[in-house]
């Protein structure tokens, strides 16, 4: 069994970022980039299945700028087999991430596309979906556990509600939830074994896909900052103080 699993570059979860004075995105200059972290999951879980006998191979998707490489690096050193790079400058949405990674489908022939639910810089949590629609597949979401048994995976979701554990027929697509697992430490030798694994890059235009983005975002503005508290002495002032502000 073959496992395709997206790792999205995004700035790492530890920086405070900062809005761009005039408005027109988030600074990223300097900041340390990162494989996002559902992402991460998702080829854990990957990997696991791999050393339980579950799959032969992994191979690890990313999707943007040159740089990208380094977040195939990382999913190699991980202990993904080989790593795809399908470069483009421009910013990427959802749909039409969907429609790269339906191609690369296509090309490959996986039995089990894992990706993070959504990704920490945009928290769209589509692509997921889309890529089980455009590629006519069984999908299973938000999975914390998942159990592969021949041409069946069972998987456990979180729903509002509690667990709800699906079974899907292979070839699938899942998403992976934070409670999923743990991703590996990854060693310096393993960072060594990941240079002389293949690797391949792949022109954005040359999959023949039209982008999908249809979405333009206008401003970007920093959350308000939080105002000073106050003390109040009883619970009437208490009251007076929030009908001052319109919250009563």
């Amino acid at each position: 069994m073959k496992i395709l699993v997206g790792l999205k570059r995004v700035v790492d979860y530890t920086v405070r970022v900062q809005v761009k004075p005039d408005g027109s995105g988030v600074a990223i200059d300097g900041a340390k980039m990162s494989v996002n972290p559902f992402d991460e999951i998702a080829l854990e879980e990957a990997l696991r299945l791999r050393e339980a006998g579950k799959a032969s191979e992994v191979v690890v998707v990313s999707i943007g700028v040159a740089a990208c490489m380094q977040q195939i690096d990382t999913g190699l050193a991980m202990g993904a087999n080989r790593g795809i790079l399908v470069k483009t400058e421009g910013a990427i949405q959802p749909l039409t991430a969907a429609r790269v990674f339906a191609k690369l489908c296509a090309k490959e022939q996986p039995d089990l596309v894992i990706l993070g639910k959504q990704a920490i810089d945009d928290d769209a949590n589509q692509t997921a979906q889309m890529l089980a629609a455009l590629l006519d597949q069984p999908q299973a979401t938000f999975a914390s556990k998942v159990e592969v048994d021949g041409n069946v995976a069972r998987v456990t979701r979180e729903v509002d509600a509690g667990l709800e554990t699906l079974e899907v027929d292979l070839p699938a697509v899942l998403s992976v939830d934070l409670r999923l697992n743990t991703p590996r430490f990854i060693k310096l030798p393993d960072i060594m074994k990941a240079k002389s694994k293949p690797r391949e890059t792949i022109e954005l235009a040359s999959l023949g896909i039209e982008s999908g983005d249809h979405l333009a975002t206008t401003q970007h503005a920093p959350p308000p900052k939080r105002q000073k508290g106050v003390i109040v002495k009883d619970v009437p002032e208490l009251i007076a103080a929030l009908k001052a502000k319109g919250l009563l």
